[in-house]
């Protein structure tokens, strides 16, 4: 989720009440930036989030030991002074020196290990703690069988060598670990967390380029830049103001009479207005996302014999390109599998995966559909949040792709929900019985992260409740080989099962778009779609 960091991505963009007053144009060059924003779906603990808006601010107040190349991708030392393995499972961690959370207390080996503890213990309830599944000891202290408790309170696997060493042992040989080390959940957090929680929660303290001044929840999350950041990646303004808004139309509007300086969430009918109306200060370029449709296989009817033939016919019923071509324009691409093409075929991306199934052919759809045993109970609904302002237009436009294959205006209706935080609820509740919007901005670039989070059985993305013990071998066996390639092609074999299973329906791959005012420079995107906010300039 250097995605999303994130997290793990889900489909929304959140938007917006009034600017917060004070707000005004013509800062300096080390000024404030104003950006569009989202309240997240949970309090910004780092393995606590697993959504973009949450993402974003967590990359920004917190650095680990590894970080994400704004251009590349790659991941790179930060924090980290060296990652050493013999045998790609004990990994000997040395941490550098000098570094200190915004509190002024120093970043220790302590401060990761006590933060991987919490993220991975049950008790403490954290949606991102299966990352943490790797390491020895995991299944000790967050069991997967239902009502179990915990044996212990720490991982086995991990040990304190001194103040900036320690020491990971792992539960099976794992070549690409280090490459995860940017995700949010392995931050390091300041005894504050611990010592007063709550207190913590209300005014987040991390070890980023940025600090927390204030969060004012549906309202605005203002940052300052933190004058010891030890990072090479120093903030170039002066900080950032997160406004919320509850309506992209409005953020846009906001942009356009100066208000805002960045907007990361176009509105799908300004999409092919923006650049004339902003003199060509918009960003359209491919990113690590891909937008699904996903099935409730907790619930019975989705998972009775045929339900998988009843998926497929489902996904060739819907019209990809044409809803593209009216709504999104060319910041979209039809999805062909279930991972995204920024990967490269060499990173395991495969154009023609999905095959016939991901195509447009209503005939074959409706007869899919019927040799499955029909839709459920007749008919079945799409839900998803609606304070994104095209979510709306684009579930409408899938269900009456589904109806006119169906030649039946009520096969498909659309149930929504207010917001994101309101949708992610209910979907983290299991409480869909119906089909529900999803997706995944990679957390970084490699293959198996856009696999096991999502489809691996018991992940922390996996709202659809999927589960194969043969998909689940593979990506064990995939995190386990000696190479990149070598793992490349077990993941690869691993989501070809998804062909058959078909648990969630690929629609698009997403470019990362962004537009902003006169008054900043030095605006790009990451790979990740995500502005670099420590780069931008105001004044």
């Amino acid at each position: 989720m250097r995605a999303t960091r994130r997290a793990g991505w889900a489909v929304a963009a959140v938007t917006a009440v009034a600017l917060a007053a004070g707000a005004c144009g013509g800062e300096e060059a080390d000024g404030i930036l104003r950006a569009s924003w989202g309240d997240p779906q949970n309090q910004l603990e780092p393995a606590n989030t697993i959504e973009v808006r949450g993402g974003t601010v967590l990359d920004l107040i917190f650095t680990g030991l590894k970080e994400y190349d704004p251009g590349t991708g790659e991941a790179v030392n930060a924090m980290a002074e060296s990652i050493e393995t013999d045998d790609q499972q004990t990994f000997t961690v040395r941490i550098k020196r000098g570094w200190t959370f915004s509190d002024g207390t120093e970043v220790t080996a302590d401060s990761f290990v006590d933060a991987w503890n919490y993220g991975a213990h049950l008790k403490n309830n954290q949606v991102a703690s299966s990352v943490f599944r790797f390491i020895k000891g995991y299944e000790d202290v967050h069991p997967d069988e239902q009502g179990a408790k915990p044996t212990a309170d720490r991982m086995s696997g991990l040990e304190v060598v001194n103040d900036h060493t320690f020491r990971v042992v792992l539960g099976q040989k794992f070549s690409l670990w280090p490459q995860t080390l940017g995700y949010p959940a392995y931050a390091p957090l300041p005894r504050a967390f611990f010592d007063d929680h709550e207190t913590w929660l209300d005014k987040p303290v991390g070890n980023g380029p940025y600090q927390v001044d204030a969060y004012d929840r549906g309202r605005s999350m203002r940052l300052s830049r933190y004058e010891d950041y030890s990072g090479a990646d120093k903030a170039r303004n002066a900080g950032v103001e997160f406004v919320v808004y509850t309506d992209n139309n409005t953020a846009y509007t906001d942009l356009r009479a100066g208000n805002l300086d960045v907007v990361d969430d176009i509105p799908a009918t300004q999409v092919r207005n923006v650049e004339n109306d902003l003199d060509g200060r918009f960003i359209n370029q491919p990113a690590g996302i891909v937008e699904t449709i996903s099935f409730p296989l907790y619930q019975e009817e989705w998972r009775s014999p045929g339900a998988a033939t009843v998926r497929r016919g489902i996904s060739m019923a819907i019209d990809r390109e044409e809803i593209i071509d009216k709504i999104y324009g060319d910041t979209r691409t039809p999805a062909t599998d279930w991972t995204s093409p920024v990967l490269g075929e060499k990173g395991g991306y495969e154009k023609e995966l999905c095959g016939e199934t991901c195509t447009h052919d209503p005939k074959r759809a409706r007869q899919l559909i019927e040799e499955g045993g029909g839709l459920p109970g007749g008919s079945i609904t799409l839900t998803g949040n609606v304070d994104s302002g095209s979510n709306r237009l684009w579930m409408d436009a899938v269900c009456n792709s589904i109806n006119n294959a169906m030649d039946d205006n009520k096969a498909c209706r659309v149930v929504p929900v207010g917001t994101f935080a309101q949708f992610r609820q209910q979907v983290g509740a299991r409480r869909m019985t119906g089909m529900f919007l999803t997706g995944w901005q990679m957390d970084y670039p490699l293959i198996q992260n856009f696999l096991q989070p999502i489809y691996y059985t018991g992940s922390a993305a996996n709202d659809s409740g999927y589960s194969d013990p043969e998909f689940d071998r593979l990506v064990d066996e995939g995190n386990a080989a000696p190479g990149q390639q070598q793992a490349i092609e077990k993941f690869k074999d691993a989501e070809s099962l998804l062909v058959e299973d078909f648990p969630v329906i690929p629609v698009w791959y997403r470019n990362g778009t962004v537009a902003y005012s006169n008054d900043v420079d030095n605006v790009r995107l990451n790979p990740f779609s995500v502005p670099v906010f420590t780069e931008i300039t105001v004044g």
